[in-house]
């Protein structure tokens, strides 16, 4: 049986848009542009950092949030930032009595935000940067695993990426919902895996609660 769901950020629970148009900005570079570089990196397989080397070779990214930061134009999302599906699908698994966590490769900062958002509305919110340990390293889902109180094979990872959620979330034992949306999920939607690899495919958040259902019912 399924009894936690636990949640990828970006292109999950946050729509990045304005967050990578932002980087745009700061590199000085047109919007369309630099959403074509992104999805032809990604396309391509690689890691989605070489976007910003493509306009700025030598580019530190960690080094470029702090100068940011500094400009008074830090990394942020808000409510506003939030796919239309989160909070009601959200409300609908805590409803149905699962556990609930968010766990993604995200900064201090970022997880910061992610606290002033959904403390009220999770049992736990853990980042990279919390944990020492980034997706796809094994060592991340074991260390979701070790933070939520359920058997690793009681848990259903959730996010839209193949590469960093579905496969490394898989190959420790979990359940795993990819959601078709974002750059990702969009581009790797036809990849043999994305069909054979997760326990299930969504096109929303609100699907869950009814698919996690029905697999705990034919569990009993």
């Amino acid at each position: 049986m399924i009894r936690a769901v636990v949640f990828d950020v970006g292109e999950c629970l946050v729509d990045e848009t304005r967050e990578y148009g932002t980087w745009a900005d700061w590199l000085g570079v047109p919007r369309h542009t630099f959403a074509a570089m992104f999805g032809a990196v990604i396309a391509q397989g690689r890691d989605y950092r070489e976007t910003f080397q493509a306009f700025r070779p030598g580019f530190d990214l960690y080094g470029e949030r702090e100068k940011r930061a500094q400009a008074g134009k830090p990394e942020w999302f808000g409510e506003d930032d939030l796919y239309p599906d989160v909070r009601p699908a959200l409300a609908e698994l805590r409803q149905a009595g699962l556990w609930l966590a968010i766990a993604g490769n995200q900064t201090v900062r970022a997880g910061g935000l992610l606290r002033e958002l959904f403390s009220d509305d999770v049992d736990l919110i853990g980042t990279s940067d919390d944990w020492r340990a980034s997706k796809p390293d094994p060592a991340f889902f074991a260390r979701v695993a070790e933070v939520v109180p359920f058997e690793v094979g009681e848990i259903l990872y959730v996010g839209d990426r193949l590469d960093n959620d579905i496969r490394p979330a898989s190959d420790v034992g979990m359940h795993t919902a990819l959601i078709r949306r974002g750059p990702w999920g969009t581009i790797q939607q036809h990849a043999p895996e994305a069909d054979s690899l997760p326990t299930m495919r969504i096109d929303s958040l609100s699907e869950l609660a009814e698919k996690v259902a029905k697999i705990n019912a034919s569990a009993r």
